[in-house]
């Protein structure tokens, strides 16, 4: 359950995130009451311009530096704390 509200809220903070910054923009009409006669109204109609993401990979040379790790057994003096209750 609590992975759900998780979820969710992800969902809804990425899609407020999305239209605030301008990468989601929504346009739309308002919609109109039916009347009363047997005639049904007209829906809202909706526009939406959405960026696009291109995620892809590409073979490029970095330099990695290579580093060669050891231990070795020292003596050291360590910090000690002890706590005692009151008497």
């Amino acid at each position: 359950m609590r992975f759900i509200v998780t979820v969710l809220a992800i969902i809804v903070v990425i899609a407020i995130v999305a239209v605030a910054t301008g990468f989601v923009n929504l346009h739309g009409n308002s919609g109109s009451l039916p009347r009363v006669a047997v005639q049904g109204g007209s829906l809202p109609t909706v526009s939406a311009n959405v960026g696009t993401i291109d995620v892809g990979t590409k073979n490029q040379s970095v330099d990695v530096p290579k580093v060669d790790v050891g231990t070795v057994e020292k003596n050291v003096a360590v910090p000690v704390v002890r706590v005692s209750k009151p008497q």
